[in-house]
């Protein structure tokens, strides 16, 4: 069996493929190609089965994380839908939560939906919040405004009634109105079938994220899904999911709300499975692609789990790897600002791209900034793309005169900046998790993470960083490990709950559980299964919840006070203070089912190769300064008897990464650069 995991970014596609019982992992990397993504996809993965020849009979696992979901969001690039409320809440996603951003902004404005007004109907309907029907609903009028809305062009439609997290049958009776009026195809997405919480808005945010992506993942999964069964029959092309794990593509298609965030969650699930094999447990990731820089923290080899998403300008309400957005990506424009040095907030994209790259983009990235100081090659992916160091000085050079300087300096000034900007965003994001920069191992990734992580470890105090074999493509080997998972949740808030109670909700939870498993992959496929049961729980009265890992003894014996003293123990954590003597209450119930399927073991993909592991010297700028001759070595001749003091560079096939005079670079366990501060 192989197991092949892909991820698509807007610049390009990465391939990690491994045969079960083999020991080396192969990689790959291809230009991406937007917006027809799956032509990439295809011409990628012929050339991973050109590297890893399949056998006869043999088919694949793909596990496989896109963007395409999270772009037709933050692009507003969808189908006309229509949305069903309760009557008398038509303006619910106008008024959101009636405040806004920035309040100190006096032009601050609200989030504009991506739903009109007119496109929204009211159903004549009432549930109580305890799940009892006060007012029945009329399927005739539901299937009369069904026909008006798909006369007004709807293609999809989002159902959130209020209440329906306690009782979900009259949103049901609207599916069931819609599709008897205008076809039983009709793609509907219910919020109490997608995320059953409280909260209006955040779960009919859901919805309506869900049936405005549907179509176009339904596309592209549904395209790629028949390329992999075609050219490897049997195989079954899973998704990656925001959670960190993966589903079926078949789940993907119906619920792809559930992928909005899978890409940079693919990529903590990759920490989590190195930082095991080599002992590191707390770890901050770094991220940083061709549009921006992400950030998470692995403590004690937990990833984060987070409800405070976003997605374009959308909350998403589901549980979702923590990842925080700090700063710039290689693609990030370099602009001026009324006399101040600016990187991003825009970005060249995958086309036109850096200037360097030659796809006729004419305004200077940080990508042309890492370039022309040095940190970048004049070619990447092993000599097959050139960059054009010319054309990004030119493109540097009214930057370089407006700050009156010379373009290498600039270039420099460009770097810094990028590094300040993570700085602002790192520091007060670890001081949130009361964590301290010096007890922690930066491990980076993407594209651009070797070249500017070293640079923010070096500013903000981490002693060590870590780069792992394939930086690049890290996402993608992500992919390839990542569980099944699902997460399922059951609304209590307001109800009389003792230990009888929440055992038995977690009970039925497990069935669910088992059940969604069991629609994924055969049984057998699966090395194990394991269930974690949470709760997000507050004190009476407290506006905000904090997710609560229960210990599996306290469900299995009824045992309410130890669930409350392990609410205790995270909020002291969290907050540093807890009030043991005060009331707390259970607001949801959630269980997360993990099915484990076999994965590689870490490995350094073989020996050094013979030679010198110097190849080459070039000159850089560090600190504001010229060094002539900095060596560039080759990673796959550096040994782990060798010591690389910065300044240095190491080159590989798809990475470049920098090590600042600050630290000593070494080859550590499975291959991985292990730098030290020195």
């Amino acid at each position: 069996m192989l197991r092949i995991g892909v991820d698509i970014g807007g610049t390009f596609t990465d391939f990690c493929g491994w045969r079960e019982g083999d020991e080396n992992i192969v990689t790959l990397k291809v230009p991406s190609t937007p917006p027809n993504f799956e032509d990439g996809f295809r011409n990628g993965f012929e050339k991973l089965l050109e590297q890893l020849p399949p056998n006869p009979g043999e088919a694949a696992f793909v596990m496989h994380g896109t963007t395409v979901s999270t772009n037709a969001v933050i692009e507003r690039k969808g189908p006309k839908i229509a949305f069903f409320v309760t009557e008398g809440y038509r303006d619910l996603l106008e008024l959101q939560r009636v405040g806004v951003r920035n309040p100190l902004n006096i032009f601050e404005a609200r989030t504009k939906p991506l739903i009109d007004r007119e496109m929204v109907f009211e159903v004549k309907e009432r549930i109580l919040r305890g799940g009892e029907i006060r007012t029945a609903i009329d399927n005739a009028e539901v299937e009369a405004l069904a026909r008006k809305a798909a006369g007004a062009g709807a293609t999809g439609y989002a159902v959130a009634l209020l209440h329906s997290y306690a009782n979900p049958d009259h949103e049901a009776a609207v599916a069931r109105a819609i599709r008897k009026a205008t076809g039983e195809d009709a793609e509907i997405s219910l919020s109490s079938e997608i995320w059953p919480r409280i909260g209006e808005y955040e779960r009919a945010i859901v919805s309506v994220l869900n049936a405005f992506v549907r179509r176009r993942m339904n596309e592209y999964i549904g395209a790629v899904e028949t390329y992999v069964a075609e050219r490897l029959p049997g195989s079954q092309l899973f998704v990656t999911r925001s959670n960190g794990g993966a589903m079926a593509a078949s789940e993907a298609r119906n619920f792809p709300v559930h992928t909005l965030l899978s890409g940079p969650a693919s990529g903590v699930t990759a920490v989590q499975y190195l930082g095991r094999a080599m002992g590191e447990a707390n770890i901050l990731t770094m991220d940083m692609g061709g549009t921006s820089t992400d950030i998470s923290l692995v403590r004690d080899g937990e990833a984060p789990t987070s409800t405070a998403a976003e997605v374009g300008e959308f909350p998403v309400v589901m549980p979702v790897t923590g990842i925080e957005a700090i700063g710039a990506g290689g693609g990030s424009i370099i602009s001026m600002d009324g006399g101040v040095l600016r990187i991003g907030p825009r970005s060249a994209g995958s086309y036109p791209g850096p200037v360097c790259f030659s796809r006729g983009g004419n305004e200077p990235t940080l990508a042309d900034a890492f370039l022309i100081a040095g940190y970048l090659p004049e070619a990447l992916l092993g000599g097959e793309m050139k960059l054009d160091k010319s054309a990004a000085e030119r493109a540097l050079a009214p930057v370089a005169q407006a700050l009156n300087t010379d373009v290498l300096s600039a270039a420099e000034m460009c770097v810094t900046v990028a590094s300040s900007n993570m700085v602002a965003g790192v520091l007060p994001y670890l001081a949130r998790q009361g964590v301290d920069p010096e007890d922690l191992t930066l491990l980076v990734y993407g594209g651009a993470g070797a070249i500017q992580g070293p640079l923010l470890a070096a500013e903000i105090g981490v002693n060590r960083v870590l780069v792992p074999m394939n930086p690049s493509v890290f996402c993608a080997l992500g992919g390839l490990v990542s569980d099944l998972s699902n997460d399922a949740l059951e609304t209590v808030h307001g109800q009389a709950v003792d230990g009888a109670l929440i055992a038995g909700k977690f009970a039925r939870l497990r069935n669910r559980g088992a059940e969604w498993l069991s629609r994924q992959a055969p049984a057998e496929r699966l090395a194990s299964t394991n269930f974690e049961c949470w709760a997000e729980m507050r004190y009476v009265g407290q506006s905000f919840q904090v997710d609560v890992r229960l210990p599996d003894s306290a469900i299995e014996n009824h045992d309410l006070a130890a669930m409350y003293a392990a609410f205790h123990e995270e909020h002291e954590r969290i907050y540093s203070h807890a009030d043991t003597t005060a009331p707390v209450e259970f607001v949801d119930l959630r269980l997360r089912v993990r099915g484990a399927m076999s994965i590689p073991e870490p490995t350094s993909n073989g020996s050094p190769d013979a030679g010198p592991s110097v190849k080459a010297t070039r000159s850089m700028r560090f600190h504001n300064q010229l060094i002539p001759a900095v060596p560039v070595y080759d990673r796959e001749k550096l040994t782990s008897n060798e010591a690389v003091q910065g300044p240095a560079v190491i080159e590989q096939r798809a990475a470049t990464i920098v090590v600042p005079p600050e630290f000593v670079a070494r080859v550590g366990a499975y291959g991985a650069i292990l730098m030290t501060r020195s």
